[in-house]
């Protein structure tokens, strides 16, 4: 028997030390390492196909001067250079005075949703941790607008919105008297409204669900010494949970900006193709630009314009968020 185990020994030694075996280690190796790019390559060539090469040739695009008449073949459209900036961003004249207001409007609508849809997430979400009658069928009641299709709530809530017979003018007219004659919600002044109650309606169920699984991993051993200690629901709340949440609402916040500075949909679907002053988003005001005037130069360096006050906005973003992060943990 020992000389069994001895002999299956030197086998052994003599496969781990014949030329093929480092070869067979090394394969080994890059087949680990190689995996997880092969699993990533159809999401990074469908990223390349959907947004990598449609922004480069917008980026191109915004150097010439296309027009109707070179959409055929839009490279032998004339070269601008950066005329099309120039035209973007000189706020004096008409083109760069527009912009601007399209921009300063697209600013307060996102902040004033974002703000909306974050403080009725972690409310709500708040509210729904604790244990009662018919929490799952309101958790599930919650998520619906963000279930539902943008184009069929959209277009439901344009009904509503509705001057003769919308559901929102029969019952703040018709039923309440709040007015003193039917508004009008979809031109005019009140269209921002309209637009803003739209995008917290379908954009707060999201903040709701991802505060909702942050708070899971908050142990509630926490709250229970707190209550103990004297803390009431508020300081709880300053106190342990939004600490807790910190991460969470950080890339919360972010997404939600992203979306709402973004979003070209709800503005559309609502409005049409020509928005009111009051309610004209950036997004909608570039197609304008482009589909409506026919050129594409200007409405593609605005685009490029966009994108990158994106990127810096996310940097710096991000960088403040890592230094408080950096500062919490020293």
């Amino acid at each position: 028997m020992t000389t069994t185990a001895a002999r299956s020994t030197g086998e052994r030694k003599a496969r781990k030390n014949s030329p093929g075996a480092p070869r067979r280690r090394r394969s080994g190796r890059l087949r680990r390492i190689g995996l997880p790019y092969l699993l990533l390559l159809p999401a990074l060539l469908l990223e390349l196909l959907v947004h990598l090469v449609p922004m480069v040739i917008g980026i191109a695009v915004s150097f010439k001067e296309l027009t109707q008449f070179y959409i055929r073949d839009w490279t032998t459209a004339p070269w601008a250079g950066f005329d099309n900036y120039s035209l973007t961003v000189d706020f004096e004249a008409p083109v760069g005075e527009a912009l601007l207001n399209s921009f300063l409007i697209t600013c307060l609508f996102t902040v004033l949703s974002v703000g909306l849809c974050w403080l009725l997430g972690v409310a709500a979400a708040i509210f729904m941790q604790e244990s009662f009658r018919g929490r799952g069928f309101l958790r599930t009641l919650f998520l619906v607008p963000y279930a539902l299709p943008v184009y069929a709530a959209v277009i439901t809530w344009a009904f509503m919105f509705q001057r003769d017979n919308g559901l929102v003018n029969h019952v703040l007219h018709d039923q309440l008297g709040l007015t003193d004659s039917p508004p009008f919600w979809l031109i005019g002044d009140n269209s921002f409204i309209a637009l803003l109650v739209v995008s917290v309606w379908k954009g707060w169920p999201f903040a709701f669900l991802i505060v909702m699984a942050g708070l899971q991993n908050i142990p509630k051993d926490i709250y229970e010494a707190a209550a103990l200690d004297g803390a009431g629901v508020w300081q709880q709340i300053r106190r342990i949970t939004l600490p807790a949440l910190r991460p969470v609402n950080q890339v919360l916040v972010l997404v939600l900006f992203l979306w709402t500075f973004n979003d070209f949909n709800t503005p559309f679907v609502l409005f049409g193709k020509a928005a009111p002053e009051a309610a004209d988003l950036i997004s909608i005001h570039i197609y304008q630009s482009s589909f409506q005037t026919w050129n594409f130069g200007t409405g593609s360096a605005m685009s490029v314009l966009l994108l990158l006050f994106l990127l810096v906005v996310t940097g710096v973003y991000l960088w403040l968020t890592s230094r408080g992060r950096k500062a919490a943990d020293a």
